[in-house]
C-alpha cells in the first residue's frame, strides 16, 4: 500500500530539517491535533492518536535528501519517508511517502486514517 502526502514548500534549509529530523522529541510539533500521548526514546518515538492503536517508530535514517521511519513493531511492516529537495537557502520542498505491507483487511481498515494522518502531518510540516 504506498500513499502520498501533497508537496509543500518549508522556510526552513535542509539542513536545519535535518538537525530537527534527527531529535525524536521533535517530532511531537509534527503531530496531530488529536495526540493522546508521546514518548521520545533513544532513535525514535511511540505515540498515540485518538481511535488509533499505539505506534513505535525508528528513526532509520536521516539525509539532506530524505528521512526514513520505519515501524519498531515487527508485527507492521511499514515505513514512512519524507522526501526534501532544496529549492533555495532557506527553502526546502517537502513530500510525504507511505509504503506498508498489509494484508487487503488491513489495507480496508487502515487507508483513510492513515491518509488523514499524512495529510495532518504535512500540514504541521508546512507550519515550521
Amino acid at each position: 500500500m504506498n500513499l502520498e502526502g501533497r508537496k509543500i514548500v518549508v522556510n526552513k534549509s535542509v539542513n536545519d530539517l535535518v538537525e530537527m529530523l534527527n531529535s525524536p522529541e521533535d517530532y511531537r510539533s509534527l503531530m496531530p491535533e488529536s495526540l493522546q500521548s508521546f514518548e521520545a526514546r533513544d532513535n525514535g518515538f511511540k505515540f498515540s492518536l485518538k481511535g488509533m492503536p499505539e505506534i513505535a517508530l525508528k528513526i532509520e535514517e536521516v539525509s539532506p535528501e530524505q528521512v526514513v521511519l520505519k515501524s519498531a513493531s515487527s508485527s507492521l511492516d511499514f515505513a514512512l519517508r519524507g522526501a526534501m529537495k532544496a529549492i533555495s537557502e532557506n527553502q526546502t520542498e517537502v513530500q510525504l511517502l507511505f509504503d506498508g505491507n498489509f494484508n487487503p483487511f488491513i489495507k480496508m481498515m487502515v487507508e483513510k486514517p492513515l491518509q488523514n494522518f499524512i495529510n495532518s502531518l504535512t500540514d504541521n510540516i508546512e507550519k515550521i
